[in-house]
């Protein structure tokens, strides 16, 4: 008896991933440990800092970037070394990045998640549980968005 082939549907598989990680009390990327100048810290803040652990480690697990990251720098780094580029049109499973804004720690940093279609995106919020939730794609034009990242083999 062979086996079935079975055939990945990469892009359903990845939008469901995204929609689902949002559904309750995801608490898997509310914690990230390092040795800063000496001393082991959280550097998430417990989930306060978490987008951009949240948003590289679901496109890692989806093949679509080399590592998962602890800052939106470095996540937007691997997404253009990893063939993103960045596009006008804002379609589901589109990477978002947005503008500068006062973080819980007092410091001016962008945001990203993932743009769902209907004016809604996903990211980790700071606040609300520190998990990943869906929301307005603008916060209800509250925060702009900076950059929009595609992948062609979401085509």
């Amino acid at each position: 008896m062979s086996m079935p082939e079975v055939v990945v549907l990469k892009k359903k598989s990845y939008l469901a991933m995204i929609e689902n990680s949002s559904k309750g009390e995801n608490l898997m990327f509310r914690n990230l440990y390092a040795v800063v100048d000496g001393t082991e810290k959280d550097i998430l803040k417990d989930g306060r800092l978490s987008c951009a652990v949240f948003a590289s480690a679901v496109l890692y697990v989806n093949k679509l970037v080399k590592d998962v990251h602890g800052t939106v720098n470095g996540t937007e780094k691997d997404l253009i070394e990893s063939g993103w580029m960045e596009a006008k049109e804002i379609k589901p499973g589109a990477v978002l990045i947005w503008e500068e804004q006062l973080a819980p720690d007092g410091v001016l940093r962008r945001h990203v998640g993932f743009a769902m279609g209907n004016d809604e995106a996903v990211s980790n919020s700071s606040e609300n549980g520190r998990v990943p939730k869906k929301h307005h794609i603008t916060y209800d034009n509250t925060r702009q968005i900076e950059k929009i990242f595609w992948h062609p083999s979401l085509n």
